[in-house]
């Protein structure tokens, strides 16, 4: 019943937000739609399990979910770790030349999704011991493009980020009721932020550095950020 739940959660999650519109960016991919077959398979092989630790991330990346529909899911990791084949459901929206929708064709690597589960990878070895104790999901599943970059969720104007927090926020909140998480970890500040928000101030909520590339401390050693942070769930380090 609890992948049931988050199938039906998403799906409605993905329905709902697909009807905002938008004036801030110039182009809005939402691959809870075009992408569902390989999200779905997500949900159904990682989602059943209650009371993990559950890892928030912000929004897609245009090399990660944007192309997969897996959170921080580079192309590589997803095909070779996952093992999951994300077929793209036409029609595509409208795209950017710089960022086209090319799914497990995509030969540009996420760095955030690769830092993610390739330390994942290396430090428990498979998927399913990975989800044994946690479960990664994005507060918001559309990527926002404007003048040819990426564009995080709060740069976007107050009316637009409000009518998008309200759907997210929801979300969030109904995952949280399915999932019953022992804890909430904000991969961002904003991450945990939307989570506090969300959960309340009384709510178990932490946080860890972004591992985005672009983050300078993210760079010198992200690995042991997560083994700081993480460490109380991860088994005993090989």
């Amino acid at each position: 019943m609890t992948t049931t739940g988050l199938i039906n959660i998403v799906r409605k999650f993905a329905r709902d937000i697909d009807q905002l519109r938008w004036n801030t960016p110039s182009h809005v991919y939402n691959p809870l739609v075009y992408a569902w077959s390989a999200h779905r398979e997500y949900l159904q092989r990682y989602g059943a399990v209650r009371g993990r630790v559950l890892l928030l991330g912000m929004n897609p990346g245009p090399w990660g979910m944007a192309q997969t529909g897996v959170p921080f899911g580079d192309v590589a990791m997803v095909r070779d770790w996952f093992h999951i084949a994300s077929r793209l459901r036409e029609p595509l929206p409208p795209q950017h030349p710089r960022y086209p929708i090319l799914g497990m064709a995509c030969h540009r690597n996420e760095g955030s999704g690769s830092r993610v589960w390739r330390w994942a990878q290396a430090r428990v070895g498979t998927p399913e011991a990975f989800f044994e104790r946690f479960f990664v999901w994005n507060y918001c599943p559309l990527l926002f493009l404007k003048d040819g970059r990426n564009l995080i969720p709060e740069r976007l104007d107050k009316a637009e980020a409000d009518a998008l927090m309200a759907l997210c926020d929801s979300a969030l909140a109904a995952v949280v009721h399915v999932l019953k998480p022992s804890v909430v970890v904000g991969i961002g500040r904003y991450a945990q932020q939307r989570a506090t928000a969300v959960l309340g101030a009384d709510a178990d909520v932490r946080y860890l550095l972004h591992p985005s590339p672009a983050n300078p401390a993210a760079n010198r050693n992200w690995p042991a950020l997560a083994e700081q942070v993480l460490g109380p769930w991860l088994p005993p380090a090989p």
